[in-house]
């Protein structure tokens, strides 16, 4: 099931935020995260918040739609009477669970509801994440017709016995159909990766990755599997039945994904993401690099708008009952300080290519850049530049480069 919700302070019952909100807004980015709860079936390996159909009380998949289009029309009120000036969204990405197991239509009216709020900036990103079962050809007309640009495959793996650890229920040989009904209807294509499956191997994980090239995608995501307590796979790891990840072997993988992708033509912008060019890079997922404003709407969906965090209620019913009594469906929330936010810039900033300037780092910083460079670490040229940028060894070791120019 998924984890519990932060602490935090409780939110305001309007939603209500404070005036600081406002200060920067104009040189920020704006998105939309839209979280779709659902999924067919729950992986092993899967502590998001979603829900099957045994699950899910007390709600109806059916209504979803019209809840997060009023949750929209509440965050266009609140951030217009926070006195945030009008700003387009520059990217709208649906996440989940599965957003594809609603009907196209109801992603269709979603989005709309995003469009009549702020509007979209011209170019920008629609993203969608699908599973490889869960689409057709026809669906993914319907996703581009209604505005949507880009579509990101759960494909995981194209090895058999490792889709089947995860508890995946797609075919392996589904992903290039999946990828030509994207081409065909204009949209650009990403396909996620996990490696580090308890049971593959070097070679199994190198198969999935040719598998994927061969595909010729514009972008690749490729995560190390992480075990999540709480979860079916956490739990056949304790009993015995699988063997615990090894850090060695999937440090082992991160650098032959990094090696095959780089030989491919694709270049990495952030640790576990490659793009055969910056213009196919994810600039949903930089704008949270960046330290950029985004409302997340649907339950258990955090947001982030000029140092104010919040996260809504996780459960699809309690999220309806707060949608239908008018009240924000914020749970809690918390306003970062300078110290946090100083160290999430860190965090996050130093985990893309771009990096961050060696001159917003407090003097403790900038004086352990050296030894960074010294232990290989941070690429030196880029330093002389004024930038930290992580070298291979630096992007499998990005943990403790965070801890030494934070502590």
């Amino acid at each position: 099931m998924p984890g519990a919700l932060p602490l935090g302070d409780p939110a305001p019952r309007d939603g209500s935020l404070p005036p600081s909100v406002a200060e920067g807004a104009a040189e920020r980015n704006f998105g939309v995260y839209l979280h779709v709860p659902f999924c067919r079936v729950r992986c092993g390996y899967c502590d998001f918040n979603t829900y099957t159909s045994d699950e899910l009380r007390g709600a109806k998949r059916s209504d979803y739609a019209s809840q997060a289009a009023s949750e929209v029309e509440l965050a266009a009120t609140v951030l217009e009477r926070a006195g945030v000036p009008a700003r387009r969204a520059s990217t709208v990405f649906f996440g989940g669970g599965t957003p594809t197991l609603l009907p196209a239509a109801d992603l269709a009216r979603m989005l709309s509801a995003v469009v009549d709020a702020w509007g979209l900036e011209p170019g920008a990103e629609v993203t969608t994440e699908a599973n490889p079962d869960s689409v057709d050809a026809e669906y993914l007309r319907d996703l581009a017709a209604a505005g949507f640009t880009r579509v990101s495959f759960g494909m995981q793996s194209a090895v058999p016995h490792v889709l089947a650890t995860l508890d995946r229920t797609h075919d392996p040989e589904r992903i290039p159909l999946v990828v030509q009904w994207a081409r065909d209807a204009g949209l650009d294509v990403s396909l996620d990766l996990i490696y580090g499956t308890p049971g593959e191997s070097l070679d199994d994980w190198r198969t999935s990755l040719e598998h994927a090239l061969a595909q010729h995608p514009d972008h690749l995501s490729a995560y190390a599997l992480i075990v999540e307590d709480g979860t079916k796979l956490a739990s056949r790891i304790r009993r015995g039945e699988l063997e615990m990840p090894d850090d060695d072997l999937q440090a082992d993988m991160y650098e032959l994904a990094d090696d095959v992708l780089g030989a491919a033509g694709y270049d990495w912008y952030e640790v576990s993401n490659w793009a055969q060019e910056d213009a196919h890079a994810s600039r949903h997922n930089l704008a949270y690099w960046q330290g950029h404003d985004w409302w997340g709407v649907g339950p258990g969906a955090h947001s982030h708008i000029g140092g104010v965090r919040w996260w809504n209620v996780k459960h699809p019913a309690a999220y309806a009952d707060r949608i239908a009594a008018g009240d924000s469906p914020a749970a809690g929330r918390e306003l970062l300080d300078a110290r946090t936010r100083y160290v999430e810039s860190v965090l996050l900033r130093s985990r893309i290519r771009e990096g961050l300037p060696i001159s917003s780092l407090d003097p403790p910083a900038r004086t352990a850049v050296a030894g960074l460079i010294a232990d290989g670490l941070v690429n030196g040229t880029a330093a002389l530049a004024g930038r930290i940028e992580l070298t291979l060894r630096g992007r499998l070791l990005a943990d403790a480069v965070v801890r030494r120019l934070t502590e």
